[in-house]
């Protein structure tokens, strides 16, 4: 795992066409802005997770792709 300090308004480039973007940090809590083209899926974890559990549950013999 690569861990990054970044501040508000900072970003890191993935893959050329990926941008994370700091846009606001408020006590615990870090509000991410992701610009991404419209063919790369961006979910939080917890949605993707209850996607590929749902899939698994609708067809047991499919099995979950890693984030």
């Amino acid at each position: 795992m690569l861990v990054l300090s970044r501040k508000k308004n900072e970003s890191i480039i993935i893959c050329d066409n990926i941008t994370v973007t700091v846009i606001e940090i408020r006590g615990d809590k870090v509000r991410l802005g992701i610009e991404a083209p419209k063919d790369v899926t961006v979910h939080r974890r917890e949605v993707y997770e209850a996607i590929q559990n749902q899939a698994r549950s609708h067809d047991p013999g499919t099995q979950a792709i890693n984030p």
